[in-house]
Parts: C-alpha cells; structure tokens; sequence
C-alpha cells in the first residue's frame, strides 16, 4: 500500500440510517420520486477494524463535501455500486439526479427511470428491502490536511477516528442492502492493512505512548490466566 500523502484513494463508504424513501404523490399518481440521504456529517461509520487492542472508524467533516465539489464531478446514482445498474446522473451540477448540502449531510432525489433496473429499485425501496445508501469518493489518507487522525483510551481499548476534511471527487451514490466493509475487495484489505500499519503505538499520541501499550498487553495477558 502506498502511503505517499499525494496518493488518492478511493473508499466507499456506508450512510447509516438515510432516511431513504419514495416520496409521496398528490392524488392517483403513482410517485417515483427516490430520496434520502447519500451522505450524512459527523456520523461515525461501521468499523474499518476491531480488535482487543484498538477499533477504528471513518466520519465526514461538514467541510470535506460542498456543492461546488458535487457540481465539478460526475455522480452516477447506481444500484449497488454496479455501473451497470445505473438510475440516474448529474455531469457538472445537471442531469437526472438531484441533490441538496446541508447541516445534516447530502441529500439526493431522483426519478427512476421505466426500465427494469428503475422498477426493481422502487420494488426494492418500497418493500423496505433496500434501506441505505453508500457512495464513493476518494482523498489522500495519508495527507493530514484530507484526513485528521485522533485516537482516545476507552476501557483499554484505542479508539481511533480518521475525520475526512476534504475529499478529490465524489463518483457515485448507490443504493445498499448492505455496508461497504472495507474488507471486501484485496484493494480495500490492503487499505485497511496500511491503516493499521500506520496506526502503531509509535505513532499514538504522547499520553498513550509504546510503554503503555506494553503495560496494558501485559494486564490482558494476566488476567487471562488461571489462577493456580
């Protein structure tokens, strides 16, 4: 994994609890309209890790997504991140899809499309079966100025938070069954691996330094002992 803080890497990243719904129709009319919430602020996502010894997660700064960064890019509003499966479009701010910025985080509408692929997903969404959203961007992780790094002590356990503060191009929303882990491709491990890499005590912050770490390692493996 390269960790040159120029490096852009491309992450897809799960929107818990997006409110996704199709909006309701005046009289007979039979709605197609979907909405929610692609991308939602201050909002801790699933774990990149977990273990004894640390856990991580990712959260998007309010900063990092703006309307001029949506407008310069190319979003194609996919199902499933299958480019394939694509509902609708904005090229520079116009097209199909939709979307709004705002404290909460960005919130998309659509109508989709008479095809298969846009009935299949207003079936999806009605019956519920379809209730999240994910979308893919990409930043230099490495590079603090795009992602700041904080780790805290709870209960023994390191939790670390990588807060994206900017982002170089967002590609896609989509519609999820289920998160993005980010253990699902070889890239993405790689990804993950890297961060752990660099996540090492040496690297912790000076209240929580390699000798605590060898302490706390030491009272878990004590306690972890029979008593004779």
């Amino acid at each position: 994994m390269n960790k040159d803080k120029d490096t852009e890497i491309r992450r897809e990243l799960c929107t818990p609890c997006a409110d996704l719904h199709i909006r309701e129709a005046e009289g007979e009319t039979t709605s197609r309209t979907i909405e929610g919430y692609a991308i939602l602020f201050n909002t801790p996502s699933d774990p990149l890790w977990s273990d004894e010894d640390s856990e991580a997660r990712e959260v998007i700064a309010p900063e990092a997504i703006t309307r001029e960064i949506l407008d310069g890019c190319d979003i194609k509003f996919t199902m499933f991140h299958n480019r394939q499966l694509i509902l609708a479009r904005s090229k520079a701010g116009s097209g199909t899809l939709s979307y709004t910025v705002d404290e909460k985080g960005v919130k998309f509408s659509f109508d989709a499309p008479n095809t298969i692929d846009g009935d299949k997903a207003l079936e999806l969404v009605r019956r519920g079966d379809i209730s999240g959203c994910s979308f893919a961007f990409t930043t230099r992780y490495w590079d603090g100025d795009f992602v700041e790094r904080t780790a805290k002590v709870v209960n023994g356990t390191t939790m670390i938070s990588y807060k994206v503060k900017a982002v170089t191009g967002v590609y896609d929303f989509t519609l999820a069954a289920d998160p993005a882990y980010p253990d699902t491709s070889v890239e993405a491990r790689e990804f993950t691996q890297g961060l752990r890499d660099s996540a090492k005590p040496t690297e912790e912050p000076e209240s929580f330094q390699a000798s605590n770490w060898e302490q706390l390692r030491e009272m878990r493996q004590a306690a972890a002992m029979k008593l004779e």
